[in-house]
């Protein structure tokens, strides 16, 4: 049994369609829990009606994502799960995602599994894995690396994002929830994936369970979209940039070997303050 926990804030017309994903699901062994971090376009409402098998939260409406994401996996373990997904509404499983993730995790227990995430409307594969090089403060894309024929099963990777995240229980008891202290909206996923890895729970990417994502959704993009000084302090300094600099720091300080830290921290910075304009 799969406990599926989706952080909802708004958006209703996504979260419609990534419970009907789920309901067309090859295998219907899992509890889905949506918190609902205070909507008020009448997703609660209509979670209630047309989907009164989901189990609802009200998040209160000051959580983002990594609290949000915390209430529900709490709710799933103190009710019995020993497996927890981590799912953003604005993605759709495809049929046999939770076919494939359970087939997937049989082969490593410990494992943590990802998603190989697509473009719903291009159809290109926008996540296949990375691994970082702290030296060069790069990453690399595992798949670039992986002829089309291979490209299945599971590969080793150094973190994964929140969507699509098969999380054992015994990671949640060995390295604890998600760092919402630190980490409030971007970087808790990526944070908390590197960390299970260092305590002995591998990272993989499930090249067989595909996840139709939006991209364009994620506010980083829209901050890109329109190129402009208040859209560029966003970027580097609110809770919902991509480039944030105080969650970059902390992550590094966090994660980064301890000599390494000063070289991945510049390149990270200039990385960020310039990546905005050319993106």
């Amino acid at each position: 049994m799969i406990w599926i926990v989706i952080p909802v804030f708004n958006r209703k017309n996504f979260t419609r369609e990534c419970l009907l994903s789920l309901r067309k699901q090859t295998v219907q062994d899992f509890k889905v829990v949506i918190v609902d971090d205070g909507s008020t376009d009448g997703t609660d409402e209509m979670v209630k009606t047309e989907f009164p098998e989901v189990i609802l939260i009200d998040g209160g409406g000051d959580l983002f994502w990594t609290a949000a994401v915390n209430m529900g996996i709490q709710y799933a373990l103190d009710h019995g799960a020993e497996a927890v997904m981590t799912l953003n509404n604005d993605t759709l499983p495809t049929e046999d995602f939770i076919e494939k993730t359970i087939e997937a995790s049989k082969k490593d227990p410990k494992g943590v599994i990802g998603a190989l995430e697509i473009d719903v409307a291009t159809k290109d594969v926008i996540y296949g894995g990375e691994k970082i090089d702290w030296v060069l403060a790069t990453t690399k894309n595992i798949i670039d690396g992986i002829p089309a024929p291979k490209r299945t099963g599971l590969h080793p990777v150094s973190w994964l994002p929140g969507r699509g995240l098969l999380i054992p229980r015994a990671v949640f008891e060995k390295v604890g929830l998600f760092d919402a202290a630190r980490f409030p909206h971007y970087y808790g996923d990526v944070d908390f994936t590197h960390t299970a890895l260092r305590n002995g729970f591998p990272n993989y990417i499930n090249y067989d369970a595909k996840l139709m994502t939006y991209p364009e959704e994620s506010g980083d993009r829209k901050n890109k979209v329109k190129k402009n000084f208040k859209n560029y302090y966003n970027h580097l300094f609110s809770i919902k940039g991509g480039g944030n600099l105080k969650d970059f720091t902390r992550f590094t300080f966090k994660n980064c070997p301890f000599y390494f830290v000063p070289s991945y921290l510049l390149i990270g910075y200039l990385r960020r303050m310039g990546g905005y304009f050319v993106h």
